[in-house]
């Protein structure tokens, strides 16, 4: 797993770490964050979530920072909604927004409402003056379904931006080769990605205490605490605490670099994408 390593400029065995925030625009909560966890924190990108009611107020944010977008289809909050701005009737539960799960998408979604949800998204971000820098998938919708794995690729493709991509030991559970067929269209992705629960400080310090050679993925979902965050949110004490170890947790900072990490953002990885090497 040096191959990425060394076609983005690093020496074979090097061990890259991308920290992404996920959720930004989720809330004003996230926002400040993630937007600290960027600028003072460990965090070297994050991924907007278009169709949120705060992802506006990303935007105006906005200083020039690796931002991606967290292409969403789903609203898995009781009593806090978002739907598609598209307005695309497939997309819409009987609650006035996207569905809360994922086989819910899965079973009623037409994927041409599908497909052109996901373009708006990512046009609507360049828009708003996003230097879009990768795509990922909010509760892996995308991801993990043939069918709507094809959108994800082809909208990878379209605008050559890499793809956040599930770890080689997850695809004998979705049952096909995402890896082989995203790379076979030229779509770059890390490595390696792992997958943590919100909060799992635990979690995390294992996997940089194994952190493989390559380039990996490590993603959080931090927060500032506040009445918005917690009415809305049942697992606001987690991306607080998310939050806290990308900005304020000294040990957690001493143990990244012990891990040997170097720190790198998605960008590095579309500029190697679009270049076609």
């Amino acid at each position: 797993m040096t191959e990425l390593a060394e076609r983005l400029g690093y020496p074979a065995g090097a061990k890259l770490l991308v920290i992404n925030c996920d959720d930004l625009g989720s809330t004003r909560s996230a926002n400040v964050a993630a937007y600290e966890s960027l600028r003072q924190g460990l965090a070297t990108t994050a991924t907007l979530m278009v169709p949120c009611p705060w992802a506006r107020d990303a935007a105006a944010g906005y200083r020039g920072e690796d931002v991606g977008v967290h292409l969403t289809l789903n609203a898995e909050w009781e009593t806090y909604r978002w739907g598609p701005i598209t307005h695309s009737p497939s997309l819409l539960d009987g609650d006035g927004g996207f569905p809360r799960t994922v086989a819910d998408v899965w079973d009623h979604a037409d994927v041409e409402e599908v497909r052109k949800e996901c373009r708006a998204q990512i046009e609507r971000a360049i828009y708003w003056g996003f230097d879009v820098s990768h795509l990922d998938s909010h509760m892996g919708t995308l991801q993990l379904r043939p069918e709507f794995f094809d959108v994800y690729v082809e909208l990878a493709v379209e605008f050559a931006l890499p793809l956040r991509m599930v770890g080689a030991d997850v695809e004998d559970m979705i049952g096909f080769p995402s890896r082989r067929l995203a790379a076979e269209e030229g779509v770059v992705f890390p490595d390696h990605f792992v997958v943590t629960s919100m909060g799992s400080r635990r979690g995390a310090e294992k996997a940089l205490f194994d952190l493989p050679e390559g380039v990996t993925e490590m993603y959080f979902h931090p927060a500032v605490e506040t009445d918005e965050l917690r009415s809305s949110h049942p697992d606001w004490a987690n991306r607080v605490d998310d939050h806290a170890a990308l900005c304020h947790d000294p040990a957690f900072a001493d143990l990244v670099e012990r891990s040997g990490a170097v720190l790198i953002g998605y960008r590095e990885l579309r500029d190697l994408m679009r270049s076609g090497s």
